[in-house]
């Protein structure tokens, strides 16, 4: 893993329909601080992930400007991006319901709306792989 400022960098290699992907992960932090840097890291994206926690109805809050950035820093491309909800491990915690969050998802229109936990790997392979064939189709392939 690189790190950088405000982000950080993974490589993920996966076989989606018999084709070999390398992935680049930019992980990006969303603090406020690293606001301006955004821009930069999201220019020539292939795909977007936007992730909240499911547990913090707060980590809601900036979806429609940080959409804006990642929209303006791609000039208006048609970029596959994913809705995330992260922690779904702790349903007891869960203060953002699914039909909410699917709702929001729809009215953003993200490509889909997925729900995953990297406590215990539920989705994450399933993100990877629906987003990368994403990714795929729009290039063609």
């Amino acid at each position: 893993m690189e790190r950088s400022m405000g982000v950080d960098i993974n490589h993920k290699n996966i076989v989606v329909d018999d084709i070999k992907v390398s992935l680049q992960i930019w992980d990006l932090v969303g603090e406020e601080r690293f606001r301006t840097m955004l821009p930069f890291y999201l220019r020539g994206s292939s795909g977007g992930i936007f992730m909240y926690d499911t547990t913090r109805e707060e980590s809601l809050n900036k979806i429609d400007e940080l959409l804006n950035i990642f929209k303006e820093s791609n000039a208006g491309m048609q970029v596959p991006i994913i809705m995330v909800g992260g922690k779904s491990d702790l349903q007891e915690m869960r203060t953002v319901s699914i039909k909410k969050a699917d709702s929001i998802s729809k009215s953003h229109d993200f490509y889909d709306y997925i729900e995953c936990s990297s406590k215990t790997g539920e989705n994450v392979e399933f993100l990877f792989n629906t987003l990368t064939r994403l990714i795929l189709k729009k290039i063609g392939l």
